[in-house]
């Protein structure tokens, strides 16, 4: 997200549809959607492009959620960091319910923030719910726009009268670079300290942290600059084992820190020191695998290993053998909480990416092949043997090298493995996998 572009927050009390608005607005389904009080717990933003203007809306939790609660405490203080932050806020109700006391206590808050306040009333199809709409000019707060997001209806109305109140912004959507930010999903099982992480990293109060397994349900996106460098970090739903996966809400976030992992260029595969690697961070590796993201290991609380287990060289052996259909991902050690080595996480972030996204010359590329082979040629197999003829490069991110041969069904399984490391160390590529693909001349 640049400066240049507006940031629109949706607010209001739980369960009025501010999701379902977020999601009809960016014209995807981002945030979760689910008929609970307090299921949007996190900030979660999206690009809106309307009559040639692009802006930035954000989703905030339900304001004024169980102010006992310190979980419902932290939403709202969630919800008027977005408004700090916004250039115009859409405060939306909700017809059916009518207008509550929380209502008049969110109109009077919003009053005082000396900027653009648009009462959206939401749940309006029907003539009742139009007639409905009428009751909310009592907040004050100016003619109401009805709408209903979950149909549709009214959009087009309320993102004129939005336009009309953002400031004019220098963003274009032909403005941005070919190459944007390097985008890093932050994921791992529950409470292994993604969220305190990133918020470590950004220097603010960015994504919630709690102690709580799976405070943090949708992915975020978290913009981190420094100088040229621009990291987007998504912060995700702690994947648990599908046993205990028991919410609804729960599952969704699940599949929200998949669809994370799928756009991603790294994943950061948090694990907890004190539990290391185990079966659940083999599958979520494997699921970077497929994605075809980078894999970096990053080991959180590293300050409450005792002394004689600090042997960072035996820590990446053990996480190679458990992780060896990937066992050429970087581990870095670091303390969130402390924030210590946060500087390795990110150079090393810079290493993987740099080689994920390599492009190589045809040339040496057949040079590497060509030493690989007359190192060690190919075994029989199916009555045949393999004859390379000829490799070139057609996709980065992995690395991606398309190998034309004879036969492909006289390729064995363990040759490609021992062509896949020989191109990697050729390359240079140790910190990254690459994917070989093989086709008849």
């Amino acid at each position: 997200m640049t400066d240049a572009k507006p940031l629109v927050a949706i607010v209001g009390r739980p369960n009025v549809g501010k999701s379902t608005l977020f999601n009809r607005l960016v014209g995807r389904r981002v945030a979760i959607v689910e008929d609970t009080p307090g299921v949007t717990r996190d900030r979660i933003y999206g690009d809106v492009e309307y009559s040639g203007r692009v802006f930035t809306v954000v989703d905030t939790g339900g304001m004024g959620l169980g102010e006992e609660s310190e979980l419902g405490e932290t939403i709202h203080r969630q919800a008027e960091m977005a408004v700090e932050e916004a250039d115009a806020i859409l405060f939306l109700v909700d017809a059916l319910s009518g207008v509550t006391s929380l209502d008049v206590e969110l109109a009077n808050t919003l009053r005082g923030t000396r900027k653009p306040v648009l009462l959206v009333v939401n749940k309006t199809e029907g003539k009742m719910g139009q007639a409905a709409a009428l009751e909310f000019y009592s907040l004050g707060l100016g003619e109401p726009i009805a709408i209903s997001a979950e149909h549709g209806l009214g959009i087009d109305d309320l993102l004129d009268e939005l336009l009309a109140t953002l400031p004019p912004g220098t963003y274009d959507e032909h403005d941005e670079e070919v190459e944007g930010p390097v985008k890093v999903a932050v994921v791992g099982r529950p409470n292994a300290g993604k969220s305190s992480l990133i918020n470590a990293l950004v220097g603010m109060e960015r994504v919630i942290v709690s102690d709580r397994p799976g405070t943090t349900r949708d992915a975020v996106d978290v913009l981190w600059t420094r100088g040229e460098d621009q990291i987007l970090f998504i912060d995700t739903a702690g994947l648990r084992k599908k046993g205990k996966i028991k919410e609804a809400v729960e599952r969704y976030g699940v599949f929200r820190a998949l669809r994370a992992i799928s756009r991603a260029d790294v994943a950061l595969l948090m694990v907890d020191a004190e539990h290391g690697v185990k079966e659940q961070e083999r599958r979520i590796a494997a699921y970077v695998k497929e994605a075809g993201a980078a894999l970096c290991v990053v080991v959180n609380k590293w300050d409450l290993i005792e002394r004689e287990y600090k042997d960072q060289e035996w820590w990446r052996e053990a996480i190679a053998r458990e992780l060896y259909f990937y066992d050429q991902a970087p581990v870095v050690f670091i303390s969130a909480l402390y924030r210590r080595n946060l500087g390795g996480v990110v150079e090393v972030i810079r290493e993987v990416y740099a080689q994920h996204t390599v492009k190589v010359s045809t040339a040496q590329l057949n040079r590497v092949i060509e030493e690989a082979v007359d190192l060690y040629a190919p075994p029989q197999r199916r009555g045949g043997r393999l004859k390379l003829f000829y490799a070139t490069q057609v996709d980065t991110g992995p690395p991606t090298f398309l190998i034309f041969v004879n036969n492909p069904r006289y390729l064995h399984e363990n040759y490609q493995r021992y062509l896949e490391k020989q191109i990697r160390q050729g390359l240079g590529l140790d910190k990254v996998a690459v994917r070989l693909r093989f086709r008849p001349r």
